[in-house]
């Protein structure tokens, strides 16, 4: 087996990046799914490629952006297979009932009809997890070996998602006051008549089902890659949604009053606020202190979940480790903001901008300091992922520190050809390139080859 231990400065290979969700299988359900990238990883393999990146899968909320994922562990539901082939206790008689409400042929065209497609797939999950519940004691076994192999996320999760059912969506600030985060909403819950509480149990009982088989599915995968020479390479983004399971579980990890982005830059010029403030993505600033505490419990769980699907994994933004760009105000108020002075914005935010925390790099003092702040943690991702397993996405406004910081830590960096200039005002050849590297003509930020 080569291509797992094939990011190295010594080994070169080649890949092709692709979204899930475009991915349509020969039997998918309206969206790509891990039995399309199954065929996909068949095709590349042949062609001669030894690694297929993917963007991030875990579940998503309403807007079904990869990167605003309502869970830093839990795995979307959408990617699952979900055909009697695939799911065993999803039987042919249950599969044929539920599809035949639904127009596949539709489905299988044009773009992805998320609220549809999520339907169909829950109401089949749901079927299958009725007859899960009549399952043998083995068969109950493996699924508590698994709730208990993912005990330091998965109740938090099951609450979470019972809970955006029980109030219309993920927003967890407009629920009642009881249950706005996971100590309160146990309390609330342990107060509910024991009717009430099974009803509550039982849904949280058919989440965990669905993330055994998205995990069990995911592994199959993993290991079908491998046979086929192929390394399967994942995306963990820097941030996660102010409305996740995360915040909901552990609050006291995030620091809710700044949303994490990025400063201006030439390169995007999408809209106006974007032009003269940033990008402002939502998500909540860590409190590295508190993360700290406990070893990083939390970046190490997220890293090793991540490693049961991944061989290799891309760390987008990884700048963020360093210092990260934050708002004093969430994206809802960014239209708010566009038309103000920067003394008319601080008069709304109590004295407070935009910019990099916990220092910028306008001193050798501070840059020194962000360096050795970003490597401490990144070290902690290296030890949980093992050497040239991790891909940081070092693009953008990115200081003269980082790309030595990731050379010395083993981290390959990204390389976009026409961002490399060269002597004489050309393009620097790929010669010239540091051995440890990413080198493709794009990212997910940008229009693929085919609409170019």
């Amino acid at each position: 087996m080569t291509a797992l231990t094939s990011l190295h400065p010594d080994h070169r290979i080649a890949g092709v990046l692709a979204p899930l969700f475009a991915l349509r299988g020969s039997q998918d359900l309206g969206v790509g799914d891990v039995g399309a990238l199954r065929q996909f990883v068949n095709w590349a393999a042949e062609a001669g490629f030894r690694l297929v990146q993917i963007l991030p899968v875990n579940e998503t909320g309403q807007e079904n952006s990869p990167y605003n994922a309502i869970s830093s562990t839990a795995i979307e539901p959408l990617t699952l297979e979900v055909r009697p082939v695939a799911v065993p206790e999803l039987t042919r008689a249950d599969y044929d009932e539920v599809v035949a409400g639904f127009d596949l042929d539709a489905l299988r065209s044009g773009d992805v009809d998320y609220p549809t497609v999520k339907r169909l797939k829950l109401a089949l999950l749901e079927r299958a997890f009725a007859a899960f519940e009549r399952a043998t004691p083995a068969r109950l076994r493996r699924h508590r070996a698994f709730a208990a192999h993912h005990a330091g996320w998965l109740d938090g999760y099951t609450l979470f998602r019972v809970l955006i059912e029980e109030h219309g969506d993920e927003q967890w600030d407009r629920w009642p006051v009881d249950r706005r985060t996971r100590a309160d909403a146990e309390r609330w819950l342990g107060q509910l008549p024991p009717r009430e509480r099974e009803r509550i149990g039982r849904r949280r009982r058919f989440f965990a089902y669905v993330q055994e088989l998205a995990f069990g599915q995911w592994r199959k995968l993993h290991d079908h890659c491998s046979k086929r020479d192929v390394a399967l390479m994942g995306d963990v983004p820097i941030g996660i949604n102010y409305y996740s399971a995360d915040v909901f579980s552990r609050p006291e990890l995030f620091d809710l009053d700044w949303s994490g982005g990025a400063p201006p830059e030439k390169a995007f010029k999408t809209d106006p606020f974007t032009e003269k403030w940033g990008q402002n993505w939502g998500i909540p600033k860590y409190r590295w202190e508190a993360m700290a505490a406990d070893d990083h419990a939390w970046w190490r769980q997220r890293v090793r979940v991540a490693r049961e699907a991944f061989h290799l994994f891309r760390i987008d933004h990884i700048l963020g480790f360093y210092r990260i760009y934050c708002f004093p105000w969430r994206p809802q108020r960014n239209d708010e903001f566009t038309p103000l002075t920067e003394r008319e914005a601080a008069a709304r935010t109590g004295g407070r901008l935009p910019g990099f925390l916990p220092r910028d790099d306008s001193s050798p003092a501070h840059a020194a300091a962000n360096r050795a702040d970003g490597e401490r943690v990144l070290r902690v991702l290296l030890e949980e992922s093992g050497p040239f397993r991790l891909i940081g996405e070092d693009l953008g406004v990115v200081p003269d520190y980082v790309r030595p910081s990731l050379a010395s830590l083993g981290i390959a960096g990204f390389k976009i050809p026409q961002w490399e200039p060269g002597p004489d005002f050309g393009l620097l050849p790929g010669n010239r390139y540091p051995r440890l590297s990413l080198t493709t003509y794009a990212t997910h930020d940008h229009d693929p080859l085919r609409a170019t």
